[in-house]
């Protein structure tokens, strides 16, 4: 049997409330090692205390801090494409404070690079722009000089060719002008971002009331901004202008547009050299700032190779130090005392985990477990494994299990997949969702460690929901007959033969049965016939009600077994009884009349029988008569479904009232506890024990649970109809896809046109079939689970059992 004992889904595990009392210097390895046990979820005893009041809220922020630095290398990591490494090549320090000196620096040192590395980078952008200025503003100067010189040449043999008596009157004029009184033009040169230029030009222009000469050369590649480090398209400009008021005027709006100015010389000598020593620093700068880029890579290449570890170690610390806090620190400051709930198998390796804890830290005194008797309801706990624990989610997702009461997850692995299946049945869909299912199933290993999107994630997550649904829709695929819509003889040949060519278009009296009955499930000839419907909708109907009724009487059965292991005899004979008198004395009766018929082949009427139970129960059957002394039967359920109305509301709350009384009878004084005892149980007494009993509230509550169950009877199995209508909706959606697209595009003879009416058939399949119809019949069963089956017994009220373990923290975000 082993140390686990079998897992039983049907009840939750037993719990204790457990007492644990640790010596101080202890303390961190029995959390640590019942971290690893994962069985035990502690209480907080210091609720009333703020995390900074607590005793190791100074801990809990130096990993804090190391979490924070973890977060900032894999941020780097990011940013370098890396990524952490899974397996660890050396071994990770074990000892906390170790690694929070190492990280800091670590931390410290990438700090330092990633400064150097902007400060270099920076300097090597500015340098390239500096460089495109030297060359695109060179190329204005040139272009200046080369054009002053033609003028100059071109006036110099004008004035030769051209002499006249006004000649030495003009020398004379311009020899004789001041040379103090020429206008000397400054310059300021540097690069504009391309989209801003044209405002930059039109501001320039305004400001000095067009007193500038301003000339631009776009650069063609995008370069790298020095302030924002951003690939930026701009243009180089040199901006002519006369006076310092221009100047200042000019700064300022270069500053405003976010134009970088660079220094620049009129001497053309001069450019080429600095464009050498430009490039020389350039090539200089390249080498240093790859260097550093290879020694970053290099470092945080070691960091990724134990990222992982030193990240699962700060978790476990954090989570160690945190569980502390809850522990009541002794009033001697030499003990920790820690209450928590534990499944009752656990406490012998709880046991176990404390010894080895004591032994391993050499603590003088061992750690005491003891259990406290409490009225307190403990938590819900259901060893669930990969294939139960997707159908406990679902029930889990309606409410937590109030602890023992029965669980409906032990049924709802079948009865959710077949009510599914009885909304979805055809064979060709559920093979294909059988398909889609057996990729996440086979590559389970894989995709458990991989971050899948939400939609990927839920659908593995279901992967075996998936399953049981696509088996059982070919189960009932089958029984309906249909492959995409398609009837097959799999299992005989049909009974019947066509009368006439045009059986298609006649009734089943077009039909003769030739052969022995269909074996298993529908006939083929059904489909296609014009009875087709008609039949298959009173068939799917009338099965709708079957499947309804059963459900419902297991649900009402569960209350029972509930009733029966809480030792309420009073929900037993007052809740029980008359609800499984009331369900079948009408629709469980209307359920015999259903099987009844079929067997006999009768043409009763079942409705006219229903309604006249009810307006006219000694009114005469006639043809409606399915069997002998259907009349008085009728008659006797009629009478019993009425006297459980009343049985249900009115004797309970009297019954409660009067146990109420007795419990509490010469209560008002009681004799002292023992010592011991009552310090045991101080604190643990039932809030609810000497409650005054409002009857009005009780009354009330029963009323109105009897109105609802009376009319939950009704509602409730006219709901169960809905998986006769999504059944009829499939199938029908079914054969219009085959019929007006398959079929339709093969009629044309053109393989063109069969190749669209193949792709939009697929699309339709997948689309509208496969996804939105499996949705569809998911959220209806979903909704005969949680409504129609589960309200009859399951109060859902309890609370999840969430031990302290390392195992559950290792996907958590910080």
């Amino acid at each position: 049997m082993g140390c686990c004992p079998p897992m039983d889904l049907f009840r939750s595990e037993p719990m204790h409330l457990v007492q644990i009392i640790i010596p101080i210097e202890a303390a961190h390895l029995t959390v640590a090692y019942l971290g690893d046990l994962g069985l035990i979820q502690f209480k907080d005893l210091n609720g009333e205390k703020s995390p900074f009041q607590r005793t190791y809220a100074t801990q809990i922020k130096r990993c804090g801090e190391m979490a924070r630095k973890l977060r900032f290398f894999r941020d780097q990591m990011a940013k370098a494409g890396l990524t952490p490494s899974t397996v660890s090549v050396t071994q990770a320090d074990n000892d906390v404070d170790t690694l929070e000196v190492k990280l800091g620096d670590l931390e410290a040192e990438l700090i330092e690079m990633n400064a150097n590395g902007d400060k270099l980078q920076r300097a090597y952008s500015e340098l390239v722009e500096y460089k495109l200025v030297l060359q695109k503003a060179g190329e204005f100067f040139k272009a200046a000089h080369s054009s002053a010189a033609a003028q100059q040449r071109e006036f110099e043999s004008r004035q030769i060719g051209d002499e006249s008596l006004e000649t030495p009157l003009l020398m004379e004029q311009g020899s004789t002008t001041d040379q103090s009184k020429q206008v000397k033009l400054g310059f300021l040169t540097g690069l504009v971002p391309k989209e801003r230029s044209l405002a930059f030009e039109r501001i320039l222009f305004r400001a000095t009331r067009g007193n500038v000469f301003l000339k631009q050369a776009v650069v063609e590649d995008p370069v790298i901004d020095p302030v924002s480090g951003e690939k930026v398209e701009k243009n180089v400009f040199a901006v002519f202008f006369s006076g310092e008021r221009a100047k200042s005027k000019i700064l300022k709006i270069c500053e405003a547009f976010g134009a970088n100015r660079y220094p620049f010389t009129e001497d053309l000598g001069k450019q080429a050299q600095m464009i050498i020593e430009v490039s020389g620093r350039l090539s200089e700068l390249k080498t240093a700032i790859d260097a550093g880029l290879l020694h970053r890579d290099n470092l945080l290449k070691t960091i990724s190779e134990q990222y992982e570890q030193w990240n699962v170690l700060v978790k476990r610390e954090k989570s160690i130090y945190y569980t502390l806090n809850m522990l009541s620190i002794d009033v001697t400051k030499k003990c920790l005392v820690g209450e928590g709930w534990s499944p009752v198998f656990a406490i012998k390796q709880i046991q176990d985990a404390l010894q080895r804890a004591t032994s391993d830290s050499n603590s003088q005194v061992g750690a005491i477990l003891q259990v406290l008797r409490t009225k307190e309801l403990p938590p819900t706990y259901f060893r669930t494994n990969k294939f139960t624990s997707a159908f406990q989610e679902i029930v889990d997702a309606y409410g937590v299990a109030k602890y023992q009461e029965a669980n409906p997850s032990v049924f709802t692995v079948v009865t959710f997949p077949f009510l599914f299946a009885v909304m979805f049945g055809d064979w060709g869909h559920g093979i294909c969702l059988l398909l889609a299912t057996l990729y996440f199933i086979i590559r389970e290993r894989k995709l458990s460690s991989q971050k899948l999107g939400d939609i990927t994630e839920m659908t593995f997550g279901g992967r075996y929901v998936i399953l049981m649904m696509s088996l059982f829709s070919i189960y009932t695929g089958l029984i309906y007959n249909e492959f995409f819509s398609v009837p097959f003889e799999l299992f005989a040949r049909s009974a019947y033969d066509c009368r006439d060519p045009y059986c298609r278009d006649s009734t089943t009296v077009g039909l003769l049965k030739v052969r022995e009955t269909y074996p298993f499930g529908v006939d083929p000839a059904w489909h296609g016939s014009r009875s087709e419907l008609p039949f298959l909708n009173s068939l799917k109907m009338k099965m709708s009600i079957l499947l309804g009724v059963a459900q419902m009487n297991l649900g009402i059965i569960m209350s029972f077994f509930n009733a029966l292991f809480f030792q309420n005899c009073v929900n037993v004979w007052f809740m029980f009884i008359p609800q499984m008198i009331f369900l079948n004395g009408l629709f469980g009766y209307l359920s015999l009349l259903i099987i009844v018929k079929w067997c006999t082949g009768s043409k009763a009427d079942l409705y006219h029988v229903m309604i006249y139970m009810f307006l006219g129960p000694t009114d005469d059957l006639g043809e409606n008569q399915l069997f002998p002394g259907q009349k008085t039967l009728q008659q006797v359920l009629l009478l019993l479904s009425l006297v459980a109305v009343p049985w249900m509301l009115l004797p309970k709350p009297f019954i409660l009232k009067a146990q109420h009384k007795k419990r509490h009878q010469g209560q008002s004084y009681t004799p002292l506890q023992d010592t011991d005892e009552s310090l045991q149980l101080e604190g643990n007494n039932d809030p609810h024990d000497h409650e005054e009993f409002e009857f009005s509230e009780v009354f009330v509550h029963q009323l109105i649970h009897t109105i609802e169950f009376v009319l939950g009877a009704v509602s409730n199995t006219a709901s169960y109809l809905r998986l006769w209508a999504l059944s009829l909706a499939h199938s029908e959606l079914s054969s219009v896809f085959y019929e007006k697209v398959l079929l339709l595009a093969w009629g044309y003879n053109n393989v063109l046109i069969l190749i669209v009416g193949i792709i939009v058939f697929i699309f339709a399949t997948v689309g509208v079939l496969l996804v939105m119809e499996t949705l569809s019949a998911f959220l209806h069963a979903l909704r005969l689970h949680w409504v129609e089956f589960q309200n009859k017994f399951y109060e859902g009220d309890g609370y999840k059992f969430y031990p302290f373990s390392f195992a559950l923290i290792g996907d958590e975000e910080e």
